[in-house]
């Protein structure tokens, strides 16, 4: 494990997504380097289409919402 240097606004941002996601700061972290990961190995996939890969290989079944029930 190592320490990654970020600057204050980005750890700023960090520290308020945190709180909206209820994930530590370094859970929020982590997520947004994996998402970012998965998006630059898979360009042509939306970030919704990533989501649901990664949700449906955990075994959770999301169902989709009909337009105008969000």
């Amino acid at each position: 494990m190592g320490i990654v240097n970020i600057d204050d606004d980005l750890h700023d941002q960090l520290r308020r997504a945190s709180k909206v996601s209820c994930r530590s700061i370094n859970a929020q972290a982590v997520y947004w380097i994996r998402i970012g990961m998965l998006c630059e190995t898979n360009p042509t996939l939306s970030f919704g289409e990533i989501i649901a890969r990664e949700l449906s290989s955990a075994g959770v079944s999301a169902q989709s919402l009909a337009v105008g029930e969000a």
